[in-house]
């Protein structure tokens, strides 16, 4: 192949003019081709070079040889030199030699355009005769051999990964800014580029423009662009990255693997491995994994990125990958180096794991061990993820080695607390396993975090395995008193107040698999966190239950643990919430495998357990004091529970007064003082219209009342005042007891006493029974004056109550009641004439009865008044 031939240079005239002009030129260049080469193959001297040099002094002017493209897509390769004087005398001449490559065509042997520089081709001077010889190759210059480049490129090493970094984004399009080289010695920038060529694609290295001089950068047209300190600077123009090799390196790190990886291989004087690990076009900084491959099996030392990047590319192509050079690699792959990774920076851990991962099983441990010992040791000290290692993927020499160096770190790790127990230091304690570290001292603490990160977000109050033992432990505080977490007093006490989940299935977090997985294969553990978690339970049991019912903890692995075995499997085997809580309470005891009179404390877990927001109804408490007895109770600590469903009981529930009386009963010198007056109220409303009663109703409630050490639960007081209302309307009640009400002006019993002669009860028997009728009026026209509040009471009582019933009595009913009265006395019976007789005389009777009095006192219509003391009717 002959390549189209051009020279220019300063001519004497001839047929084509003179001057500057094309000397010689081979046939069927178009004259477009011409027009535009002529723009390109000028050349300006320095100006720090003399004006008229010697023979010597030309020499050392810089030579322009410049690879360019063209309009039609080809490529004119040129040198141009300066020559000194022209044909007439006058200095500024220059001679250029170009060659024409149309779009498609390389050179001879498909040669680098760069390769040609300072070939013995190049002519300084117009062939005789006009006419270029024929070229078909160019032999490449001395200055570009394999030794004189790597010489060059280790005397630039500080500059070599930026320059390679500028140049990668330059032939990719994604930074189209120019590259400027300031050398002093065109030769030099010749030697970059030739460093260039060798790094890219070969497609690229063909397609890459450059100048090794100009005197004016911002004219330059080639990617590259070489300049002396003389040159034109271009230091501030945004088109240029300019790497002025005369000055100071800059010393900034580069982040660009591709080209840091490139540089260490240039200054290993290993060039041939980017002919071996020759990049595709298109390839990215990404695909650094090839050659960092090859340049690892070389032992050529690689930062953190690159090594992650060949693990990676070894990763996926280690199918493919020659023995010698996967031994090699994975060799030096786990070799300990001066710069060690960091985690949240650097990601050549996680490579090493997915590489290590890879080929365990598939190569011989002999040669896999290594680098799994390396894994692990980065994951350990570097508190990276640690990777799954099985027994057979280290040697023993290896496991013992590893054994030996991290057992420090590895006890570290597993007893740190900065961070989730159930995360990574799980994980250390598996790979303490399967190094035989041991690690017993360990695992009662560890398996208390683990407990803890499990039930809760934050410590329980109360020491674990003696909380709720004592009388100041969880769940022992005296019902009636408000405490953390409690709706009401009375409620049941949450322990350390962690609120119970609302929905226990959602807020529920499962075990993590990595904790399943230990505890089935760690008998230590296991036993030491069920521990953990049984004293947990003891203090928290719903919010135990709440956490890990459902999780799948072994807990039947191993005998023991009764609190934990009913926070885990009672749910399931009690069934669903409601119902019989009695049988839901045995279903859990059942689940403990330990009889509560054995062990008593499981008598309370199984009873917070069932009744966890609120107290056993009276009858409920009542049956399990009487089935379990007081001794059980008393040593289990559910006596106050048993104690706060009495007084938390509502007026409905007949059970209570029952429950009351036994208690005092059983814990006849155990009880608190607090909550003895409240029992002994309950206790009194169930003997009110008994044989039992005794004397000084009104009197004894109100003294135990008046003398309790703490204020008595409101709805103990308002069961035991109406338990007294009503008997009080009974027949016969003593005047003493009617009259201790009347002059008590106790608001409350005076307002229970209305409320049961208003009730029902009340109602009923006075339209049936006259004699009721008589009884009523007689309680209700005496003791006048006594008290603003029995008179308010009373008078309300006649008017409101009495009277309507008696004027819708018949005639019979009615002459029955005054024969009642008559039988007390001819006064009665006079009274109630008067205060039933209608007009001037009843309302005359009424003054008798103190009807009248309270309307002249009020003046109010309907013959209504507020209740003295301003208390409820």
């Amino acid at each position: 192949m002959s390549l189209a031939q051009l020279h220019y240079t300063s001519a004497p005239p001839g047929p084509d003019g003179s001057g500057f002009r094309f000397t010689a030129v081979s046939a069927g260049v178009p004259a477009t081709l011409l027009r535009e080469a002529e723009q390109l193959v000028g050349y300006e001297p320095p100006r720090d070079l003399p004006d008229r040099p010697d023979a010597e002094q030309l020499k050392s002017f810089p030579k322009a040889f410049a690879c360019t493209e063209l309009a039609d897509g080809g490529r004119l390769l040129c040198r141009s030199v300066y020559t000194g004087a022209d044909y007439s005398g006058r200095w500024g001449n220059f001679h250029a030699h170009a060659v024409h490559l149309p779009p498609g065509t390389r050179l001879p042997d498909g040669a680098l355009p760069i390769t040609a520089w300072e070939s013995p081709r190049w002519a300084d001077t117009t062939p005789p005769g006009g006419r270029p010889e024929p070229v078909d190759r160019f032999e490449p210059s001395g200055l570009l051999r394999r030794d004189g480049l790597v010489a060059f490129a280790r005397s630039r090493a500080d500059r070599l990964a930026a320059f390679f970094a500028d140049l990668r984004t330059l032939t990719e399009g994604s930074d189209v800014r120019q590259i400027v080289l300031v050398e002093r010695d065109s030769a030099d920038v010749a030697q970059w580029i030739a460093l260039a060529c060798t790094v890219l694609p070969r497609e690229q290295a063909h397609r890459l423009t450059f100048t090794t001089y100009t005197r004016r950068p911002q004219q330059a047209r080639q990617q590259i662009v070489g300049a002396l300190p003389s040159s034109d600077p271009v230091g501030h123009d945004h088109r240029f990255r300019v790497h002025d090799c005369t000055g100071r390196a800059a010393g900034e790190p580069v982040a660009d693997a591709w080209a840091d990886v490139c540089a260490r291989i240039w200054t290993a004087g290993r060039p041939e491995l980017f002919r071996d690990s020759a990049r595709d076009v298109g390839d990215t900084a990404g695909d650094v994994g090839r050659l960092a491959v090859a340049a690892l099996a070389e032992r050529i030392e690689l930062p953190p990125a690159a090594r992650a990047a060949a693990a990676r590319w070894a990763t996926e192509h280690a199918a493919v990958l020659p023995e010698p050079t996967l031994s090699a690699l994975l060799g030096e792959l786990a070799r300990e180096t001066g710069t060690e990774p960091r985690d949240a920076v650097d990601d050549e851990p996680a490579a090493l794991a997915a590489l290590s991962a890879r080929l365990d099983g598939q190569v011989p441990t002999v040669v896999s061990a290594p680098l799994a010992a390396r894994v692990l040791t980065l994951a350990v000290r570097g508190r990276g993820p640690v990777p799954a290692v099985g027994a057979g993927s280290l040697t023993p020499e290896v496991r013992a080695a590893l054994a030996r160096d991290l057992a420090p770190a590895l006890r570290q790790g597993i007893a740190d607390p900065s961070g989730p127990a159930t995360g990574r230091p799980l994980t250390l304690l598996h790979l303490a396993d399967l190094l035989d570290i041991d690690c017993t001292d360990l695992l009662p603490e560890f398996a208390g975090r683990i407990a803890r990160e499990l039930v809760a977000d934050h410590e329980p109050s109360g020491a674990p395995g003696t909380a709720g033992t004592g009388p100041t432990g969880p769940g022992d505080r005296r019902p009636g008193t408000a405490g953390p977490g409690d709706a009401h007093p009375g409620t049941l006490p949450t322990g350390n107040g962690l609120p119970r989940p609302a929905d226990p299935e959602s807020a529920r977090p499962a075990c993590p698999p990595a904790l399943l997985d230990a505890v089935h294969g760690h008998p230590a553990l296991r036993s030491a966190l069920f521990g953990a978690l049984d004293a947990l339970a003891v203090v928290e049991p719903v919010v135990v239950a709440g956490r890990l019912a459902g999780a799948g903890l072994p807990v039947a692995l191993d005998p023991g643990f009764p609190h934990l075995r009913m926070c885990v499997l009672g749910d399931a085997a009690a069934g669903p919430a409601g119902g019989d809580r009695r049988g839901r309470l045995r279903a859990v005891l059942h689940t403990a495998g330990v009889s509560p009179h054995a062990e008593p404390a499981v008598l309370r877990t199984a009873f917070r357990l069932v009744w966890p927001d609120e107290p056993p109804t009276g009858e409920e408490a009542s049956l399990l004091l009487n089935e379990l007895g007081s001794d059980a109770h008393r040593l289990a600590g559910t006596r106050d529970l048993l104690v706060a469903a009495a007084l938390a009981a509502p007026a409905e529930d007949a059970a209570a007064p029952l429950l009351a009386a036994d208690l005092l009963r059983c814990f006849t010198t155990e009880l608190d003082p607090a909550h003895r007056a409240p029992l002994l109220l309950l206790e009194f409303a169930a003997l009110l219209g008994t044989e039992g009663e005794g004397e000084n109703w009104v009197e004894r409630v109100r003294a135990l009342r008046d003398g309790a050490v703490e204020p008595v639960p409101e709805q103990v007081t308002r069961r035991v005042y109406e338990a007294v209302g009503r008997r009080l309307l009974t027949v016969p009640v003593p005047e003493s007891e009617l009259y201790a009400l009347a002059r008590s002006g106790d608001t409350a019993l005076l307002a229970a006493y209305e409320r049961a002669a208003r009730g029902p009860a009340a109602a009923e028997r006075l339209r049936t029974s006259p004699s009721y009728v008589a009884a009523r009026f007689c309680d209700w026209s005496a003791y006048q004056d006594t008290d603003p509040g029995w008179e308010a009471t009373r008078t309300t009582l006649l008017a409101k109550v009495l009277r309507p019933v008696v004027r819708a009595l018949p005639a019979e009913d009615r002459a029955a009641v005054e024969e009642a009265l008559g039988r007390t006395g001819r006064g009665r019976l006079d009274a109630f004439h008067a205060w039933n007789r209608p007009g001037a005389l009843g309302r005359l009777a009424g003054r008798l009865t103190g009807r009248g009095r309270r309307e002249e006192r009020t003046g109010w219509p309907g013959d209504v008044q507020p209740p003295a003391g301003g208390g409820a009717r």
